[in-house]
């Protein structure tokens, strides 16, 4: 199968992961990250859900740098959120390492209710 994602794209998430990692430890007053942490899990969820219906909205419009900019938005405040509930990005590929070729139909229908 051809790889249709960069590389470099997936090394830009996990240096922006680490460095979330490292702002937990800021100051409140002169990081947004660490703010974000500081209210955690309610803040950063809270922005991640904003966040996400921006992106849907700019999906909608078809303004594709628009989409881009929301989904970068996203993707920061999710990787807050993981960060916030001690969950790494590591954590969220192998669920989906593990959900791979399995449709998503018969994934969902395999969760315990």
């Amino acid at each position: 199968m051809k790889k249709t994602v960069d590389t470099n794209a997936l090394e830009t998430l996990a240096r922006l992961a680490e460095l979330i990692r490292g702002r937990a430890s800021a100051g409140t007053d002169t990081s947004y990250t660490a703010k974000l942490l500081a209210g955690a899990p309610q803040l950063p969820a809270k922005k991640l859900a904003e966040e996400a219906v921006e992106l849907a909205l700019a999906a909608v419009s078809g303004d594709n740098k628009a989409i881009a900019a929301e989904a970068a938005d996203v993707l920061y405040h999710l990787l807050v959120l993981l960060q916030a509930s001690g969950v790494s990005l590591g954590d969220v590929c192998s669920v989906l390492a593990d959900r791979e070729g399995i449709s998503g139909i018969a994934e969902k229908a395999s969760r315990k209710k």
